[in-house]
């Protein structure tokens, strides 16, 4: 049977939880405000998340996905965390201004902060936005080793003065002088997978992972092929044993940078080989900034709440997401009865 995600918690700049947020994006409804922060005489724009302001660097990280995880459990009255691994999401180590320690102590900041304890098989895994897909793999082997469930969490900041600065420098933030560049937003998300229900009841089931390298990154000269995309997109759909038709719409943590819209579009273009008349493309981003490690189980919360309130344009879900550095990674989704068909 397939695992599925069952159960969804976020907290992100347009919402506090997963129905608040899923609804501001589906509306379109951005949260983005001038910051304190200062770059060429103008203040930079973000997303924060609308948390009391004495939370501050580790301790917002905490909270925000204290918050999320809450929620997500609150979903289901069977899951007991110190029964459920929690794989934790979170920027990788090469990332500028990263806070310190979050490999080392943030899991158990966290139990000390919820006064729960979760699996010891819980761990911290510190990719950036490939991470999530990442966490979603292991959290399968997990499951088929007679876990009952797993907990996927992301949580990220990139509204910390020494990460501006680097991004700014590399001309990657938005602003008047340079209009390819993305918003820095902050959040965090959580997803709990199980394994699908019965086949009389629909579940997101999640039927294929798929992971590529990108040799042309953001920041580099080479010409862009779109050879990892490529490379993810069809490990994925090889696994879930579908073909292009069977999906319907993208989820993707396209940021506004102009370099994830001509990559997508050129994957799209090299594998696509049947008409579709329509295939959308959705990124959160567009409403709540660059979340980086939180982007995943966001991604994954909002085609649960989508299929289950009958807004998505249909069953099928090609998520991808890529790091900076070049890797890539894919996930396909399905809701339904748990068949591939």
């Amino acid at each position: 049977m397939a695992v599925a995600v069952l159960a969804s918690g976020m907290v992100t700049g347009v919402g506090l939880s997963a129905p608040a947020a899923c609804a501001a994006m589906r509306a379109g409804i951005s949260s983005f405000t001038e910051t304190e922060f200062v770059f060429g005489g103008e203040l930079l724009v973000g997303c924060p998340a609308p948390l009391e302001s004495s939370w501050q660097g580790r301790e917002r990280l905490i909270e925000m996905v204290a918050r999320a995880l809450d929620e997500c459990l609150s979903g289901i009255s069977s899951a007991s965390p110190p029964e459920i691994p929690l794989l934790l999401c979170v920027a990788e180590r090469e990332r500028p201004g990263r806070l310190e320690g979050l490999d080392d102590s943030l899991l158990g900041d966290l139990e000390a902060r919820l006064d729960r304890r979760f699996h010891p098989q819980s761990a911290v895994i510190a990719n950036g936005r490939v991470a999530g897909v990442q966490a979603v793999e292991r959290g399968r082997a997990l499951i088929a080793a007679a876990r009952p469930h797993c907990i996927v969490a992301g949580v990220d900041t990139f509204l910390l003065s020494s990460t501006l600065e680097a991004y700014h420098a590399r001309r990657r933030l938005l602003t008047d002088g340079n209009l390819d560049g993305f918003i820095p937003g902050e959040g965090a998300a959580a997803i709990l997978l199980g394994l699908a229900h019965d086949r009389q009841v629909e579940s997101l089931c999640c039927l294929g992972l798929g992971y590529g390298r990108e040799g042309a990154t953001v920041e580099s000269e080479e010409p862009l092929r779109a050879d990892g995309l490529v490379g993810a997109f069809q490990g994925a759909l090889q696994e879930a044993a579908i073909e292009w038709p069977q999906l319907d719409y993208r989820i993707t943590d396209l940021n506004g940078e102009q370099y994830g819209f001509k990559e997508a579009a050129l994957a799209l273009t090299r594998c696509l080989r049947v008409r579709k008349e329509e295939f959308d493309l959705w990124h959160p981003a567009d409403c709540i900034g660059e979340v980086g490690a939180a982007i995943v189980p966001c991604a994954l919360g909002v085609a649960l709440e989508a299929a289950r309130k009958r807004y998505a344009p249909g069953p099928g879900v090609l998520c991808h997401f890529g790091n900076d550095t070049g890797e890539r990674a894919a996930v396909v989704l399905r809701y339904g009865n748990g068949r591939r068909n």
